[in-house]
């Protein structure tokens, strides 16, 4: 349910935005805000985790995801259910690291990417699914409908939770940096706003430019405060294991790439081929099923050949698929973009949690925690920036577009006469806009691609403590001659 949420209203949007009287950047929040709070959060969860018993932490999460899921189907205006998505996110924002830390410390490494792989049906089917959903919702009820169907599923959830939930996980009493909060929400959040609205206000403007700059100071801060305290909210220390941080680089421009299609593509079927949010979702269903399909599968192929060529064909599909995107027309046939859609969503399901799973793999015991949030945290927030910088690209880009098509033709937008030619007009602009930001996704996916063939099957790391005949070794400096050697 968290994970659906995070796509549930993407094919919505274009209704909200004309029932809210929003514009696109604005109702875009939504989403991008959704993602931000889930980008605080995680990061908290190594402390949570280790805080708070398994159990209370799953409850509190979806206690806060059904409060939310309420404010957002009973609100009446933008900022309500803004507030609701927030609420709902600060549930979701502990729900998914704590589904990644139990699924990776009840399984042992030769079974990790089976167990994984079904746990990916539900972080890739559920908000692949998504639109499909909003659109038959949208099309014969009004967008609050969306709420109250997840609000009875979470429900049950909640009380299985209550009933059948056990601790697995031990806990101890951490400090909790607070100076490390503030320093990531500002550095996340202050990125965010200033790519968000980029779109509206231009990459000139001084609000934009303040807000990237705090932000980029911000973070820099967080990453030296993290590196000298004692109890770090990220632990930064992960980075020194290379797959690690091959695979994280990775898995943020495959993220980065797959939301561009999320949040572009619905905009593009009902602005401008003109197809009903139904017909709009159906289109991405056959993508969402064969999803779920290949998930459990590619988790059975990673235990036995590992990551790399699993990466490696996914992203080179993921490449072409999305570079055919930034390709389109106002009169693209359905059936060509269901194919096409469906063929760039099979090489997805080839990436994210193989990829994941493949550098937690190389972690100590001891480290999978941190491991995880790290991972989910920039995962989190290349989904948010990424879809701010697209959209933002698109909207930069279609508006100048326009405005020199009109120039060029010298038609003048206050004339009621010259109404349907400058439609058309911004019609083409749009589409200019949305293949430009298909382009940037398709090199930052080509990016991807070429960092790939860099990955290697590694065991975890074994840490040396000293003993009374040899010297004491730093913590995380050695490994066993055996995991070297599977190395």
């Amino acid at each position: 349910m968290s994970l659906l949420n995070q796509t549930l209203i993407n094919v919505a949007l274009p209704q909200m935005s004309e029932d809210l009287n929003i514009t696109t950047n604005t109702a875009q929040w939504l989403t991008t805000g959704f993602m931000l709070v889930n980008g605080i959060l995680v990061p908290l969860s190594a402390y949570l985790v280790a805080r708070f018993s398994t159990r209370l932490l799953f409850i509190l999460s979806m206690v806060l995801f059904c409060i939310g899921t309420v404010v957002c189907a009973v609100a009446g205006g933008f900022p309500v259910l803004l507030t609701g998505r927030l609420i709902q996110a600060a549930g979701a924002g502990i729900l998914m690291p704590l589904m990644n830390v139990v699924f990776l410390t009840i399984f042992p490494v030769e079974k990790r990417g089976q167990a994984m792989g079904m746990m990916g049906i539900a972080m890739i089917f559920a908000p692949a699914v998504g639109p499909t959903l909003s659109g038959w919702v949208i099309q014969h009820y009004s967008w609050p409908v969306l709420f109250y169907i997840v609000l009875p599923i979470a429900l049950v959830s909640l009380v299985l939770g209550i009933f059948r939930m056990r601790n697995v996980l031990p806990q101890s009493k951490p400090v909790l940096d607070y100076w490390g909060v503030v320093l990531s929400t500002t550095g996340f959040g202050g990125l965010l706003y200033g790519f968000s609205e980029a779109g509206t206000k231009g990459w000139d403007s001084q609000l934009v430019l303040w807000m990237l700059i705090i932000g980029g100071v911000s973070l820099v801060l967080l990453v030296w405060r993290q590196l000298v305290i004692k109890n770090p909210i990220l632990e930064f220390r992960v980075f020194k294991f290379d797959m690690y941080t091959l695979t994280t680089i990775i898995n943020i421009l495959v993220t980065m790439a797959m939301y561009a299609a999320m949040i572009l593509l619905p905009l593009y079927l009902q602005k401008i081929l003109g197809f009903t949010p139904m017909k709009a979702g159906l289109l991405l269903l056959p993508g969402a099923i064969l999803m779920g399909i290949m998930s459990p599968v590619t988790g059975i192929i990673f235990d036995k050949v590992g990551a790399r060529w699993l990466a490696v064909t996914g992203l080179a599909i993921t490449v072409v698929t999305t570079f055919e995107f930034s390709r389109l027309t106002d009169n693209m046939s359905y059936t060509h973009l269901i194919w096409l859609y469906t063929a760039r969503m099979f090489g997805m399901s080839m990436l994210m949690m193989p990829i994941m799973t493949a550098g937690l793999n190389q972690l100590p015991r001891r480290m999978i925690a941190y491991g995880t949030a790290m991972s989910n945290t920039l995962r989190t927030v290349a989904g948010a920036l990424g879809t701010a910088l697209l959209v933002s690209i698109m909207s930069s880009s279609a508006k100048s577009k326009g405005a020199e098509m009109i120039t060029a033709a010298g038609l003048d937008p206050k004339d009621a006469a010259n109404a349907k030619a400058v439609l058309h007009i911004t019609q083409e602009a749009t589409i200019h806009g949305i293949n430009l930001a298909f382009l940037v996704a398709t090199w930052i996916s080509a990016a991807a691609l070429v960092l790939a063939f860099f990955i290697r099957k590694t065991q975890p790391h074994v840490e040396v403590t000293s003993t009374p005949d040899s010297p004491a070794k730093p913590a995380g400096s050695a490994q066993t001659p055996a995991a070297s050697s599977q190395q």
